[in-house]
């Protein structure tokens, strides 16, 4: 299970205001429940999943603004795989509150 953490950047927009485009991409997202776990972040959106499933959708992602008239994109994307024990994002955060006690 791997978590990317990814931000798109639509360029060239009317206004300086982004959150149309983000909350059109996370209804792309909806549609990708059960196959992945999405978190929106005031800044990015994080995604849990196979690794395969999560280039799928970032992909549909990275697309959205070019569908919307748009004719530059750009994609930051940031990906956590751990391979050797169960790795989520909620274990993560659980890490690192326990060693604030």
């Amino acid at each position: 299970m791997a978590i990317l953490d990814v931000t798109v950047i639509p360029v060239g927009t009317s206004t300086p205001s982004v959150s149309q485009y983000v909350a059109d991409i996370h209804k792309v997202l909806k549609r990708h429940e059960g196959k992945v776990k999405v978190q929106l972040t005031p800044m990015s959106t994080l995604i849990e999943g196979d690794l395969d499933d999560l280039f799928e959708v970032v992909k549909e992602m990275h697309e959205l603004p070019f569908s919307k008239g748009l004719d530059r994109v750009c994609t930051n994307i940031r990906i956590d795989d751990r391979r050797d024990l169960k790795h989520t994002m909620e274990r993560k955060i659980e890490a690192v509150e326990t060693k604030l006690q």
